[in-house]
């Protein structure tokens, strides 16, 4: 397989900062080639051989922001077991509710704009049902939750020009950590 040509911005571009535009239907042909190109380079990311052939970081989660187009729209691929994966696609995402229990991931989230190591925890709500719209324009509900949960927040973050290094507190980075859940 061949790598997409997709070229992910470093945290130090301003345009990480910038909120994305809302997203007007039909989507071009360019718009839809390039979300299965990101899918694409994504799940190569999470595969072995092509981190080795590509000198790829592992990522499951993209927004268009993060490859220099302020459009409201993220994909995630999500492993489920080798080779195998889920796809999401979500444009001009909205939370419509969400949990009062508070999780985070253990090991740190990372960030493919993120090129250096990060110390701390980030707050994410467990469970989030978000409306959204697929890559034709149908509206749809989805209730994630746990891990998925914390990327679709982490990229919708990314929509709103917000990374996830903003939301660690800086003199106390595992602040309220007990009350929360570890994942």
């Amino acid at each position: 397989m061949k790598l997409p040509n997709i070229k992910i911005l470093d945290e130090s571009n301003k345009i990480l900062r910038q909120v994305s535009k809302e997203v007007t239907f039909p989507l071009d042909e360019e718009t839809k080639q390039l979300i299965m190109d990101s899918l694409l380079y994504l799940e190569m990311s999470q595969i072995d051989e092509y981190i080795e052939k590509y000198n790829l970081r592992a990522g499951m989660g993209l927004s268009f922001v993060q490859i220099g187009i302020l459009k409201r729209i993220f994909v995630i691929s999500e492993e489920l077991e080798k080779g195998k994966f889920k796809r999401y696609i979500l444009i001009n995402p909205k939370i419509i509710s969400k949990s009062e229990e508070l999780i985070y991931v253990g090991e740190g989230e990372g960030c493919l704009s993120v090129n250096r190591p990060v110390e701390g925890i980030v707050p994410r709500h467990a469970r989030i049902t978000v409306e959204a719209y697929d890559i034709n324009g149908n509206k749809f509900t989805i209730r994630v939750r746990e891990d998925i949960a914390v990327a679709f927040q982490h990229e919708m973050d990314h929509l709103n020009g917000i990374l996830f290094v903003d939301r660690i507190d800086k003199k106390n980075p595992y602040k309220n950590a007990q009350l929360m859940r570890e994942i």
